[in-house]
């Protein structure tokens, strides 16, 4: 199965610069936006850590005359999510949001980053098939370079290029790059490679222990181990594919 086109999702989360996540609603219903968010971060309810988020209602074909604010925000902190507002709301329905506690917020106050959708996590594929390398062209991107540890609740994105970490990343840490990502050091924490789509990025360590890693919204989680072949070991994680199937690889990395 390949990454479900984000149109097609009906829910969306981007980053915005008042350190709150944007969810991008298409759907209002609790029961069908569970569904979503179960395949979405394959059975991790913690994904999001406490992040804020702002409910964005901007997508939605047409509005209903009521929405289950108690159910909605129940959902999200299901999920660690932390609802502080909404915004592109009716009044009649903003009003009632400002009744179950939400600020009413616009885009100028939030500042969010149009360009820098959030990648949403799709629950791992079963391949049968043998697979190969995924054939595309070379991603051609500047490098973002991190000199100091990146600590539990940091995060970085490489917008547009690659990031090299020079000293490691820690649980609870996360790092973002719309192309590759290499770290030279303890790589722990969320590694999400291929932020925009790139499926020719690939993840490298040099001591691999991630709680979460993806290439172009292709996720693996690790709540059952690491294999003993790259735990704490050097590895490359690369997206394969077998028709029109994907996956990720992971395997040791020789350096000798």
């Amino acid at each position: 199965m390949s990454a479900v086109p984000p149109a097609a999702r009906p829910i969306e989360f981007r980053n915005a610069t008042l350190d709150a996540t944007i969810a991008v609603l298409r759907e209002t219903e609790p029961p069908k936006l569970a569904d979503a968010l179960h395949m979405m971060l394959g059975g991790m309810p913690d994904f999001f850590a406490g992040e804020a988020a702002v409910l964005d209602f901007g997508a939605l074909a047409e509005f209903p005359s009521r929405i289950d604010w108690p159910g909605l925000t129940s959902l999200l902190r299901r999920y660690r999510l932390q609802p502080m507002g909404v915004r592109n709301l009716p009044p009649e329905l903003a009003a009632m949001a400002r009744q179950a506690g939400l600020a009413i917020l616009d885009g100028a106050e939030l500042g969010e980053r149009q360009d820098a959708p959030r990648p949403a996590p799709q629950p791992v594929p079963e391949v049968c098939a043998e697979p190969a390398p995924v054939a595309t062209p070379a991603f051609q991107a500047d490098t973002l370079f991190i000199d100091r540890p990146l600590r539990s609740g940091q995060q970085v994105y490489a917008r547009g290029g690659d990031i090299v970490l020079l000293a490691g990343m820690s649980n609870g840490a996360e790092v973002i790059a719309d192309g590759s990502i290499h770290c030279y050091g303890p790589l722990r924490g969320r590694a999400l490679a291929g932020a925009q789509g790139n499926v020719a990025a690939r993840i490298v360590s040099t001591n691999f222990g991630p709680e979460i890693v993806s290439i172009a919204g292709v996720y693996r989680t690790f709540e059952q181990g690491i294999s003993p072949a790259v735990a704490g070991r050097t590895a490359h994680v690369r997206l394969l594919a077998a028709g029109t199937e994907h996956k990720l690889d992971i395997e040791p990395l020789q350096l000798d």
